[in-house]
């Protein structure tokens, strides 16, 4: 069973790898069966998916059916699809997402127009755009001779910008692009789920009167929760409350909104007298050979922290840098939270079609800190994971040369090429 609202563009993406895949979806978008903001928030409903996000049922799923809609339809895409084109499901989340809700949801009437960040988001559309003409030039799909979850990730990243604002002029530069574009569309798996898709003839601008109404809306909903406060003699206890989720948002900035304060995974851990802020100050702005990694080894704490050795599992897939740049980003920005408690170095090596990932990572407490929440569980299985012993040599080489991002990497057989920092 999926669970969504009417013409989510992320739910399209589970449902059209289903088509592929011949997964059977029992699609649940409407009331009385569900009514987004309000079943979703029940208890019965969090019992089954805890941050409330909408997305199939955990049944057969396990946490890929949990936690969204990427996660979702990899899993319902074969286990070679999910990893033909991994970074470009990435691609999608880091680089197409983000400027196409801010140029979008003001012609929707989701959000106010502002007219500099729609600005630099039209460009940031061009970069991307650009990007994929340039690697669409000479294939017909993204990854390999057919439809892979990478096309359908971006196809539905990119639906309502072409529905929306990228008319002729804008979308003329990118022939690859919307050759590709189209091609996707007019297969029967994606008809099946999108019908007839409409391109935009003329550039929508911000929609005024559905903004104001989206507006008015809220406004009418306050008075009426107000009377509904409940009548009690003794005040309760003060609780940090939180901005009730509008409707009108993208249903992941709703989720977002409406989440509940969680508990700290690390709470049952003892004080750990490693203060990792100060040496992330001291890494970050003073010298790492000189004074940083001397602070380093002598406050760790290797009683309430621990050091750990990753490197990504598919290797053979990675193709283009920029796109396994992408991949460690991607893995980043979904771990924001575990950052006071988590540092990294995770290096690319190689160059294009010829590349590897791995990284060394230093955790609050002696297990993988990824299986403490589900949030964060995304990513890391795709990487194999050692624990490294503080004391000995092999563990200060890598300290070393990660940290440093300098050395003979001896381990890897492949140049340095770029590295990322989490903290």
């Amino acid at each position: 069973t999926l669970y969504t609202y009417p013409e989510n563009w992320r739910a399209f993406k589970a449902l059209i790898a289903a088509q592929y895949s011949g997964a059977r979806l029992r699609v649940l978008s409407g009331p009385p069966h569900f009514h987004f903001g309000h079943t979703n928030r029940t208890p019965q409903f969090l019992q089954k998916f805890p941050v409330g996000k909408v997305g199939p049922e955990p049944q057969n799923f396990g946490v890929w059916g949990v936690w969204g809609s990427s996660p979702a339809h990899q899993k319902l895409g074969n286990f070679v699809w999910r990893l033909g084109g991994f970074g470009w499901v990435n691609f999608a989340d880091s680089d197409i997402v983000p400027p196409a809700s801010t140029w979008v949801f003001p012609t929707l009437g989701i959000l106010h127009y502002n007219k500099q960040a729609t600005e630099v988001a039209k460009e940031e559309v061009k970069r991307v755009l650009g990007v994929l003409d340039g690697h669409l030039r000479t294939r017909t799909f993204l990854v390999g001779e057919r439809v892979s979850l990478a096309d359908i990730s971006l196809v539905c990243a990119l639906l309502w910008l072409y529905k929306q604002v990228l008319d002729p002029a804008f979308r003329g530069p990118f022939g690859n692009v919307n050759r590709w574009f189209l091609t996707c569309l007019n297969q029967p798996q994606f008809k099946a789920v999108l019908g007839e898709v409409q391109l935009c003839q003329r550039m929508a601008q911000f929609d005024a009167k559905k903004f104001a109404e989206s507006q008015a809306r809220k406004e009418k909903e306050t008075p009426r929760k107000e009377k509904e406060a409940p009548k009690k003699e003794k005040p309760p206890k003060k609780e940090e409350k939180r901005p009730e989720p509008d409707e009108d948002l993208d249903e992941c900035e709703q989720v977002l909104a409406a989440e509940p304060k969680a508990k700290d995974p690390f709470a049952h851990l003892p004080k750990s007298p490693f203060i990792l802020d100060e040496f992330k100050r001291k890494y970050s702005n003073e010298d790492t050979l000189g004074v940083a990694l001397p602070h380093f080894w002598e406050h760790f704490d290797r009683e309430g922290w621990s050091l750990w050795y990753c490197q990504y599992r598919y290797p053979e897939e990675l193709s283009q840098t920029f796109m396994s740049c992408n991949l460690i980003t991607g893995m980043f920005q979904r771990l924001d939270k575990l950052r006071k408690n988590a540092f990294a170095s995770v290096v690319l090596f190689g160059s294009d079609h010829d590349s590897s990932i791995s990284g060394v990572w230093v955790l609050r407490g002696q297990e993988l800190a990824f299986t403490l929440c589900p949030d964060w569980q995304v990513d890391y299985e795709s990487y194999t994971w050692r624990k490294l012993d503080p004391d000995s040599a092999e563990c200060r080489t890598l300290v070393t040369e990660y940290f440093l991002w300098e050395g003979e990497f001896r381990h890897v057989g492949k140049p340095f090429n770029q590295g990322k920092i989490f903290k």
